[in-house]
Order: structure tokens, then sequence, then C-alpha cells
């Protein structure tokens, strides 16, 4: 799954992206540092592989992962290519879901392309470049939809009639995440590709100063993001960027100087977890213990060609254990013993925490 890291120039993104991937991408106090999106791919936290890999004494242990896409910075006039608009647009087109990241951080220090900060503002300044861009691309697949239904092509009926709910929101200013959608319109819009149809987190970037104080920017960042059905989380990039450079046990004096409770990587990737419908089932034996990502409502076949697309086609069912009942009783065959292993077939949906061996044959 890819995030997106956007947000106006010089508000912190690229020092976000440092935080959370240590990847070192380029960071400077002026326009366009960013060219070419910077790519991370990072472990997504989960304290139940280290005791799964003490439990079966085994030192390979392989968290599910997250792609982090860091993307140059936009300007107003973005959907007309201005500044590095077409390239900003084609990147976050590839990305599953957005990380809008808004300066809620005062000072002079740090160029604002706008003069001063205002988070609404900016994050209005992106939201409106995206929407240009998608009224765009629904204007001229509603003409092309219509031309086929006046052919008499009926399958287009539904289509026709979805870009014009679509098109409608749009010329309002919203985004067409705003709207609520059947299956069916779902696996219609899956095939825009729109941009304001990808779900976004915001995220308010604080001042170490304000690091465990009340932010008004943060608070007004909180209630549009609530307007809108988004997430929003708080995080201070330079601090996170700081931490993520020191050793395991300056990492933990620091982070308790500051109050961090958990890392601006955790916050991030919970709340991406949430917005896209992910969890994670675990499989565990002596010679790995490892995560694996899925969507909520995926059934143990699906699940089963997440490892491999053998273990799909040729699926018999699955031995399943939860988590808790695995370390509480202190194995698999002990938990067999007890009856906490369950055998599911086909029509099994997944639960956070699962795990599994899976029976197969090819």
């Amino acid at each position: 799954m890819k995030l997106g890291v956007v947000g106006l120039p010089n508000v912190g993104k690229s020092t976000l992206f440092n935080a959370i991937t240590k990847a070192g991408a380029e960071c400077a106090n002026y326009p366009f540092c960013t060219i070419e999106p910077n790519v991370g791919v990072v472990p997504v936290p989960d304290a139940r592989l280290d005791v799964l890999a003490k439990l079966y004494n085994t030192k390979k242990v392989t968290p599910a992962v997250l792609e982090f896409v860091d993307i140059a910075g936009l300007v107003k006039g973005a959907s007309k290519g201005e500044g590095l608009g077409n390239k900003f647009l084609s990147h976050i087109r590839e990305v599953d879901a957005i990380v809008h990241v808004v300066r809620c951080f005062g000072g002079s220090n740090v160029i604002h392309v706008d003069g001063s900060v205002d988070p609404v503002r900016d994050i209005e300044t992106i939201n409106l470049e995206l929407i240009l861009s998608d009224l765009e691309t629904v204007s001229k697949r509603l003409d092309k939809a219509e031309k086929y239904v006046k052919c008499g092509e009926k399958k287009y009926i539904d289509e026709a009639a979805l870009l014009r709910k679509i098109k409608d929101v749009l010329e309002a200013g919203k985004t067409a995440r705003m709207l609520s959608y059947s299956e069916e319109e779902q696996a219609i819009l899956h095939d825009f590709f729109l941009l304001t149809a990808k779900p976004v987190i915001y995220c308010a970037n604080i001042g170490e100063d304000d690091i465990g104080k009340s932010n008004e920017y943060v608070e007004r960042v909180r209630a549009y993001a609530a307007s809108e059905g988004a997430q929003a989380i708080e995080i201070c990039a330079k601090a996170e960027e700081d931490l993520a450079s020191l050793d395991d046990a300056d990492r933990e004096e620091f982070a308790r100087e500051f109050g961090l409770t958990e890392s601006g990587l955790d916050r991030v990737i919970k709340a991406g977890y949430t917005l896209l419908g992910l969890i994670s089932y675990l499989t565990a034996g002596e010679k790995e213990v490892r995560a694996w990502t899925i969507t909520q409502g995926t059934k143990a076949p699906q699940a089963a060609g997440k490892i491999h697309t053998d273990f799909e086609k040729g699926f018999i069912r699955a031995e399943i254990v939860s988590y808790d009942d695995l370390v509480s009783l202190g194995g698999f065959n002990q938990a067999k013993e007890k009856g906490k292993v369950r055998s599911e077939g086909k029509e099994y949906v997944m639960k956070d925490g699962d795990v599994v061996l899976f029976r197969f044959n090819v």
C-alpha cells in the first residue's frame, strides 16, 4: 500500500518523510526541493511479532510494510501546470491514500509561499487544485459516456449518472470523497482514478515549542478534517526527525523529555491502517515469524494468496488460533490440545491477529 506525503512547499513534509522512513530525502528551505518523489518502504510496528519470535525461538522476524512516497510541493495553478503541477498530479494519482502535511507552526525562519501561516487556506489551496484536475477528468469522461448512451450503449447509463453526481460536487468546490457510494458505484469509481476520491489524513505539523500544548492552528485542521469525514493527527516533524537519528537508549530519553508516548510513524501508520481498512494476520514457526497486510473482509483463500498464489489456488483449509490464545497457552500445539485451534474453510473472513497455518494442495 502506498501513502503519498503531500503539502505546499516548506510545510515540513520532507522532514516528516525523513523521520518516518530514515531515507534521508533532501530537505531545504526553498520551494520544489523535492522534484522526483522519494520512496521509502517502512516496517509496520507490531509488538506481537517480538513476542512470537521469543515463543518460537526464531531470529527471523518480517513485519508488514507500507510504502511512503514524498511528492513535490504544490502551488496555486498546479492543475494548469504551474510549478511542478503536472508531475505532482501524476505522482499522487499512483498512491492509495494521501498524508496531507499542513504547517501549524509560526516563525519567520521558514519561508511560507503565501507569506503567512493559515492551515485551512493551505489545505484549500491543494484541494482546489485536485478538484480542478478531477473536474477536467470527469467532464471528459462524461462527454464520452453520454455519446455512448445516445448510441444505445446501455452499460454507460450508470457511469454517466455517477459522473454527473461527482461533477456537481466538484463544481461546488467539494471533494469526491465526501459523497457516499453504493458497491456498484464504487466499482465504477475505481476506474476513474480521481485524486479527490482518495482517502486523506491531515497531518498538522507543529513546532518543537508547541509539543504538549494547545495549538489554535491544529484545532482548525481538526475541525476541517471533521467537516469532510477525514482524519487529523498532530505531529512535530522536526522532533520526529531528530528522534529517528538517535540510537535506542538516547531515543527513549529524548522521547521522555518531549513527552512523546509513541513515534510519529506509529501514529501515521495507525491512521493509515484505519483509513485504508487494513488489518494484519500472522504466521509463526521456527524459521520465521511474519505479519501480512490484508484489507478488512478478506476471506481465507485470498489471504493465503498473499503468501503465494499456489496457496490460494489449492486452498483446502486454514488452521487458525487467535494471537492471545496462542501466547497465553504457550504455542500452537498447546492451543490445539485445548481446542483453541479452529479449522476454517473458504468463506472464513480473516480477523486482525489471527495466527494461521494454511493447508493447500496443488
